[in-house]
């Protein structure tokens, strides 16, 4: 089934990512005969999601003991593909919406299609920092989503750095303390970006410190994290604190360049949608997952509003006789 060359197919539903969001939306369209066709591959994050760059999932139902997050990854991909769903491991380069049906571009092929699911994820910004890296300590104390890792043992009873300085930093700096030792939340300027409701909860907290004025330099370590290495960014002076773990909180890009602006965007380029619902501003077009989740990012929500597109696209797809 693999990069079978289509050329210029025609189908009912085409759904691009890897995540766990476009895997769900395939499951169901896939068990719903709509015959879907998933381009996986795309070129800014790994065939998989931002699971695949995860080690050990404790909260997504149905696995207590947990679950590797690539191994989770590949159970769903191999049940989109026992219902018969056809995936395409090559990126979309570009859509066309403005006309119907829309073309789907990918690297070696091209499809006509009736409607669309864009699942294509976000990715989490890290520092470019020595020892954050996929091959030094990147899911070895260092991450970019507390709410998911922040209750792994490796981060219990320990100082945790968080970095940020708005409300994303501000919620995950309160939610380590339930786990760690002591929370350092480490900022560049003199003042937190969140809102005030939330830095005078983070500034009443006697188990957060804020670190006004300083910037990470490097993460050390052995196996996992131990130290970091902070810059006071007015005095230029280095300064090395133990460390348990470090926590990147400045934001997420979605993966929605490919579109070039033909549906309309939220003002952080994710992908507004028709609330209590996956509809997107084109008609036929829909949205699933982190593309336009910019508030909860799980695992499970994401899975759930794969479902809810396809739902969505197959309801569509009905009263349009199309199917």
């Amino acid at each position: 089934m693999h990069n079978k060359s289509l050329d210029m197919k025609r189908t009912k539903l085409v759904i691009i990512g890897s995540g766990p969001a476009a895997l769900t939306a395939t499951i169901y369209a896939a068990r719903a005969n709509l015959e879907p066709i998933v381009f996986e591959g795309f070129a800014s994050g790994p065939v998989g999601g931002q699971l695949m760059t995860t080690t050990d999932v404790e909260n997504f139902p149905g696995f207590p003991e947990g679950i590797q997050g690539p191994e989770l990854m590949d159970r769903m991909r191999k049940q989109a593909v026992r219902f018969g769903a056809q995936i395409l491991t090559e990126d979309v380069i570009a859509v066309e919406l403005e006309k119907r049906p829309f073309m789907i571009k990918g690297r070696r092929t091209s499809i006509q299609v009736d409607a669309l699911v864009i699942a294509t994820g976000a990715i989490a910004r890290r520092l470019n920092v020595p020892g954050a890296g996929d091959k030094e300590f990147w899911q070895k104390g260092v991450t970019a989503c507390a709410v998911c890792d922040g209750a792994s043992p490796i981060f219990r009873n320990q100082d945790l750095y968080v970095i940020g300085g708005g409300d994303t930093a501000v919620e995950e700096a309160i939610f380590l303390t339930k786990y760690g030792k002591k929370v350092f939340l480490v900022h560049r300027r003199e003042e937190l970006r969140a809102s005030e409701i939330m830095a005078d909860r983070v500034k009443k907290n006697p188990k957060i410190e804020i670190l006004w004025n300083q910037e990470l330099v490097r993460i050390e370590g052995d196996t996992v994290v131990r130290k970091v290495v902070l810059k006071n960014v007015k005095t230029h002076q280095e300064s090395t604190f133990s460390a348990g773990g470090v926590f990147f909180a400045i934001g997420h890009d979605p993966n929605t360049k490919f579109l070039g602006n033909q549906l309309k965007l939220k003002e952080n380029n994710y992908i507004h949608i028709e609330p209590g619902s996956s509809k997107t501003s084109v008609e036929g077009v829909f949205a699933a997952g982190d593309v336009h989740d910019h508030i909860y990012r799980q695992a499970v929500t994401a899975a759930a509003t794969g479902c809810i597109a396809a739902l969505d696209a197959e309801r569509w797809l009905s009263e349009k006789g199309h199917l």
